[in-house]
């Protein structure tokens, strides 16, 4: 693997491949020594145009316990707050040997730029793009899905027949936007909630089918429900009248959860706006997989860059064989 651009395009087998990687990677984390050596020597940059918690601290752990060096590279306060473009960074990194760079941009398609461009050799993982798409993300996502439905035997399984309804803030949402792909991909029935407002103008060329009643969404038994976070931050107009109306019919409230199946996990990608999209009741339930979410995504990124950065034979990273 070259570059990790964007679930769209992704083929099934090596989806299934890097999740299978991840339950390799997820076994190293059990052990008492959580580090290997699988990329020592190699350089990873954090290119962070936007303000991360969650990815920009998931991909560090992830390369340091593949003992990779890290740099990490903010905006604020680096040249680029005094007007260096994306070209300048990229040839500086270049300059100083990154292998790979993990980036996260405000406008879409930074990443295939940085990698089409010529600038730069090295590998490189979008970490979220405009409002296109956040690959790893969407994988680490399934990734949860898998192991909540399939268990320890979760390896080489995809998500075929599994109903998956994603509610909340489509329009501004690279994470939807990639786990409608990666979904679809592995086999998953995708429905969209939201009310119209925050809804893409066009969705004909999607996968996935389009509901504007959470009630309705929850009456037809979803296996996953996955909550997204209103972006107040995109957003310069009005899309909804207000959050008390939003909560009211497209929040997960504790009334609810209790409609939903007993078996029905529910997600979020995280921030949370709890009592918004989500209530309390609801982020805390023991349905909840957010906080499996922010560990699976260690994981699922330390596979990527094992993919990216060393090679396919995978025998190296399994627990007992690892050299």
């Amino acid at each position: 693997m070259r570059h990790l651009l964007s679930t769209r395009d992704l083929p099934r087998e090596d989806a299934i491949r890097l999740l299978d990687i991840a339950e390799d990677m997820a076994d190293v984390q059990d052990r008492e020594v959580k580090k290997l050596p699988t990329l020592r020597g190699k350089t990873v940059v954090n290119l962070f145009f936007e303000d991360s918690t969650r990815t920009r601290i998931s991909f560090e752990a992830a390369a340091k316990r593949l003992s990779a060096d890290v740099i990490n590279f903010s905006a604020k306060g680096s040249s680029v707050s005094k007007g260096e473009s994306l070209k300048d960074t990229a040839q500086t990194l270049q300059a100083m040997g990154a292998d790979a760079v993990v980036i996260r941009h405000g406008s879409s398609g930074a990443p295939q730029t940085l990698a089409t461009s010529g600038w730069i050799d090295a590998g490189i993982v979008n970490a979220g793009d405009g409002t296109h798409e956040h690959p790893t993300q969407a994988l680490l996502d399934a990734f949860t899905m898998r192991r909540r439905l399939h268990g320890t035997a979760s390896r080489g399984k995809d998500l075929d027949g599994v109903s998956v309804a994603i509610v909340g803030d489509i329009v501004h949402s690279r994470v939807a936007r990639s786990n409608v792909w990666l979904l679809r991909t592995l086999g998953a029935h995708v429905t969209l909630v939201a009310p119209p407002t925050l809804l893409p103008v066009d969705v004909s060329g999607w996968p996935a089918t389009v509901g504007y009643d959470l009630d309705a969404a929850i009456a037809a038994g979803p296996d996953v429900v996955m909550m997204l976070r209103i972006q107040a931050e995109r957003m310069n107009a009005a899309f909804f009248p207000n959050t008390r109306e939003y909560s009211r019919r497209w929040g997960l409230d504790e009334e609810r959860l209790g409609r939903l199946r007993a078996d029905s996990i529910v997600m979020h990608p995280g921030p949370m706006n709890r009592g918004l999209e989500i209530s309390a009741a609801a982020a805390d339930s023991p349905r909840s997989t957010v906080r499996e979410q922010v560990a699976n995504g260690v994981s699922v990124r330390m596979a990527a860059l094992y993919l990216l950065l060393s090679g396919a034979n995978t025998e190296q990273v399994r627990p007992g064989g690892v050299r």
